[in-house]
């Protein structure tokens, strides 16, 4: 619960006040400790005291104080006062008392907070008293004495303790109360790996006392890079630690346990060093995905450095990979928040909070595609320079200074137990207990089916329960050479192992070409959903010659599909699939293909079965492998979908897939049909599938809270027209303009121009993927279809909002994403915004918009601005191509510029350059819209006589 100001606190003094009055007696008998340092000790207990109950209580008295004005227990004359009198009645313990009778464990559980962090509190003065010869040697103060202690500088465990940062005289200290034997470990490791280079010019972890149980810890104060030298240095040594935690099996190196040093980044939490090796649970859906994400599992992507978006509740889509969360590539987190208060109408409503500022960043808007080429090249100098002190012997011997240490085990997502907690505490749990504890806990042995390392043993998730009931996250810890895990309540979990002899043996056994594939690949996740990144300059295209232009186009789609071919990953059961960055709701990820047309498996089937359709037709030449790779693929896309299947007959409830026409059923619906008109499939299963997804339609169109034509209600709306062209059902029609005047009431509208807020840009963007154009595309078909003139004066409205964004002194359409710049893909500027108006042009659509003047400007601007990027069909040359050939068939193309041109261009850069996707231009990505695998299939489509369906404009 998150509120802005402190007026609920006198509704609990009763509750905090009496154990705070038996901590400042403990406290004054500390005889180690100075009257201030006790002061500053019970004001830091206070604070975080305060603030645990105000979080578990919020809900539970607004709920109270809403009663209470319903049934007219508040006789105050006006709003304010009666929140007065509210919280005036509830400051006594009678007022507590008084709701056993609906809330029998209330107070207990709330005396276990309290007691805990003022038990915590005293524990932490104790130590410092007795700890001070050995802070002053590691703060380098003779006589340190304590100013002020901020609790809660991480997640609390084991009743209410949790990492504290301590002001001293002169500088700050930070109190762990863990043993740290790991960092001391670490620190002794980075000695002998970097044995003559000073901790001031290399990776390090702060310097520590330990002091057995707990201990103190240098405070790493942030400090942005200085220079672009600083910065190339700071990358490189991201990749040193990406170097080390595949050693290790690291895992959870989010932004919060590492900070910017300026060169340096330091990792100031290195408690999860050692992560055991766990198995994969099977997918059901293919050997090949399995093998794949037992692949993925056991790479550096694990370990919470690399850039990736979160998908857990209430943080779908965020990035807190210590290598990335950039500022302005995060959506805004929605938390309840209480609104109206001070009033009896107070109330909790969901709000939107923008991330803070993570101290991972070396500076306050790092260009990282700019620094990633040093982040592979600092994890292969590292990965060298360990492997030259295996191959001598000394590698396992360094490796021997972890044994009998303490190292953390991060069993499940503290988001995940963050949500459960949540519920736990809210005033229906808190009523019946028993029946949340119940929920609880089948949602964490839910949990434990799908993620073998989550415990599943009913002991351990009770314990676990207990843990959330006290307001903790449950701890769970081993030592190196036990491997067996000890958790809360003096549980256990797993079996007994050598847990650096498994990461020392994991390690040695690395496909470092994989490793090198997935760190080049993740560098996409760190950008939200733009897809693409630009370099400052084009590509060079010195030789643009027509000489055999068609067999230099096939070599170049055989090579393409050569490497398809090559990279697969393959299933024992006839599966194929491929390990890659790809677009899911929620942004970017590095992982085995989805289910999705735009990236994920079933366009590269696609592709695969529109290469083999060519290659009969004679018209692309054969690659070895195509046919059985093609039904491979396809055995993969079918198993997925009979997974999905299963996963709706489950009793649990699933989160439904989106609606897109590109990413999401509309997607998957298309590429079936696609299939079937291929020859890759039967037509009769190609039905049935369809019609399976078709039915999902409807739920999903209810629940997406995204109104883009990639993803959201836009494209639903086209994917249920083009159901109802095939099966002549009205009803699809019905659905369709049901999601249509939902477009509609969401849409903004100022001077006869629409937009539709998005997570990022409430504003409103344009183009055609994500924007305006996409949306109004959808209407105007609509309109046409249905007749609804509303629908039709809404798609114009929508194109005249992207009319304002032309600037014609640029020659393009304004990137509303940006400050400034103009925008030439397709999913984001000219290439979608010109191809939706020739395909309404085509249609016979008549509007407001001149379509004609908006194919003409959008093709000029392609073939100046938008060429040299990349290759790909969604933001680079070939999505340009599209357009500029479309253009070409309506009259409308740049003068002086035929067909031949553009495509000797891009084949003389491909063949100068490589085929470059454009998400990471080394890394190789398959899909059919941001990869290369959509290059093969545009360069089939080259040829006038291929009968190869448009995958941008899907008519």
């Amino acid at each position: 619960m998150d509120t802005d100001d402190q007026e609920f606190e006198p509704a609990f003094r009763c509750l905090t006040d009496p154990v705070l009055a038996q901590l400042s007696t403990g406290l004054d008998g500390l005889d180690a400790l100075a009257s201030e340092e006790r002061r500053a000790l019970l004001a830091g207990a206070t604070e975080a005291v305060t603030e645990a109950v105000r979080r578990k209580v919020s809900r539970l008295l607004l709920l109270e104080l809403n009663a209470a004005r319903v049934t007219g227990g508040l006789a105050a004359a006006d709003s304010a006062e009666r929140w007065a009198e509210f919280v005036g009645r509830a400051g006594t313990l009678d007022f507590w008392r008084s709701m056993e009778e609906h809330y029998p464990t209330l107070l207990p559980r709330l005396a276990a907070v309290i007691s805990g962090r003022a038990d915590a509190a005293y524990e932490l003065g104790r130590r410092f008293g007795n700890s001070r010869s050995q802070i002053a040697d590691l703060v380098a103060e003779p006589d340190p004495h304590l100013r002020s202690v901020t609790f809660g500088a991480g997640d609390s465990h084991q009743r209410g303790r949790s990492v504290a940062v301590l002001e001293l005289s002169e500088r700050n200290v930070v109190y762990k109360p863990r043993p740290l034997g790991i960092d001391v470990a670490l620190g002794a490791f980075l000695d002998r790996v970097f044995d003559g280079v000073p901790a001031t010019e290399r990776i390090r972890v702060p310097t520590v006392a330990n002091c057995g149980t707990y201990g103190w810890s240098e405070f790493i104060q942030h400090r942005y890079c200085a220079s672009p030298r600083e910065l190339r240095t700071y990358y490189t040594r991201i990749g040193h630690w990406l170097a080390l935690a595949r050693l290790f099996g690291t895992t959870d190196l989010h932004a919060e346990n590492v900070i910017a040093a300026g060169d340096t980044p330091v990792v100031i939490d290195c408690e999860t060093v050692f992560t055991p090796l766990q198995a994969i649970k099977p997918y059901d859906a293919g050997d090949a995905l399995d093998r794949a994400a037992a692949m993925l599992a056991g790479t550096v992507w694990s370990s919470g450095l690399l850039p990736s978006r979160g998908a857990a509740l209430g943080w779908r889509g965020v990035d807190i990979s210590a290598g990335g969360a950039l500022p302005g590539q995060q959506p805004e987190l929605r938390i309840p928040r209480i609104v109206g208060s001070g009033t009896d109408r107070a109330r909790v409503e969901l709000g939107t909070v923008a991330g803070s500022a993570a101290l991972n960043l070396p500076g306050p808007q790092p260009d990282l595609h700019e620094y990633w080429p040093q982040v592979l090249a600092g994890f292969d100098e590292l990965t060298e320079r360990l492997r030259d002190r295996d191959a001598a012997g000394q590698l396992a011997p360094a490796m021997r200074l972890f044994e009998d240490v303490e190292i953390r085990a991060v069993l499940r997502a503290t988001e995940a137990y963050a949500e459960l907690g949540r519920m736990l505490w809210h005033p229906v749990s808190l009523h019946d207990e028993a029946s949340a504890v119940e929920r609880a806990t089948a949602l964490l042995s839910k949990q434990s089916e799908a993620t073998p390392a989550a415990p599943s043993d009913p002991a351990v998730i009770a314990a676990e329960v207990a843990e959330l009931l006290d307001g903790d996250i449950p701890y769970f810890y081993t030592t190196s050479d036990a491997g067996w895990l000890r958790g809360p309540r003096e549980t256990s979990w797993g079996p007994p192992h050598d847990v650096v002899a498994d990461a020392l043996a994991h390690w040695r056994s690395a496909e470092l070409t994989l490793e090198r594939e997935v760190i080049r690949s993740s560098l996409v996740c760190a950008y939200i959903n733009d897809g693409y990144l630009l370099g400052d300059q084009p590509m060079p295209v010195a030789d643009r010659h027509r000489r055999d232009l068609a067999g230099r186009r096939l070599r170049l789609a055989a090579s393409v599909v050569e490497r398809l071919v090559e990279s697969a990953v393959r299933g024992d059961d006839g599966t194929a699939t491929w390990i890659a960055p790809v677009m899911n709701p929620t942004g970017w990820s590095v992982q085995p293909l989805n289910a999705d047309g735009y990236s994920g498996a079933p366009g590269v089937a696609l592709l695969l079965a529109g290469y083999q359709h060519e290659v009969e037709a004679g018209r692309a030449l054969p690659v070895a492998g195509v046919p059985e790779l093609l039904a491979a693929t396809v055995r993969n896309v079918r198993m997925a979908d009979d997974a999905r299947l299963v996963r709706l007959q489950a009793p649990y409830r699933s989160r439904p897939d989106s609606p897109g026409l590109y990413v999401g059923l509309g997607s998957q619906i298309w590429c079936w049909s696609q299939l079937a008109s291929l020859g890759a499939v039967d037509p009769a299963e190609a039905d049935r599938r369809i019609d399976g997804l078709a039915g999902l339609l409807p739920a999903a169109l209810a629940e997406t809270a995204d109104t883009d034509l990639l993803q959201g209600l836009a494209g639903g709306v086209l994917t249920l027209l083009r159901l109802a062209d095939r099966t002549s059902d009205q009803r699809y029609v019905e659905h369709a303009l049901s999601a249509g005047e939902r477009l509609i009431e969401l849409a903004r509208v100022t001077e006869g121009r629409a937009w539709w807020p998005a997570p990022l840009w409430p504003n409103g963007i344009g183009g055609f993927g994500h924007g305006a154009t996409g949306i109004g595309w959808a209407l105007a078909q609509l309109g046409q279809r249905t007749g609804r003139a509303d629908c039709s004066a809404m798609a114009d409205a929508a194109f005249a909002f992207e009319e304002s964004l032309w600037d014609p002194a640029e020659g393009g359409w304004r990137d509303a994403r940006e400050e400034s710049g103009i925008a030439t893909a397709w999913c984001h500027g000219a290439t979608g915004i010109g191809l939706a108006s020739a395909a309404l042009l085509r249609r016979g659509y008549a509007g407001t918009t001149d379509h004609a003047s908006v194919v003409r400007r959008a093709a000029e601007s392609c073939w100046h601005r938008g060429m040299g990027w990349n290759h790909t069909i969604c933001h680079g040359d070939l999505g340009c191509w599209e357009l500029l050939a479309a253009a070409g068939e309506l009259g409308l193309a740049p003068a002086g510029v035929d067909r031949a041109e553009v495509e000797a261009y891009i084949v003389a850069s491909i063949e100068q350059n490589d085929a470059a996707s454009g998400l990471a231009r080394s890394a190789f990505v398959p899909g059919l819209m941001p990869g290369l695998g959509g290059v093969a299939y545009q360069l089939l489509r080259m040829d006038p006589d291929c009968p190869l369906p448009s995958a941008l404009i899907i008519d």
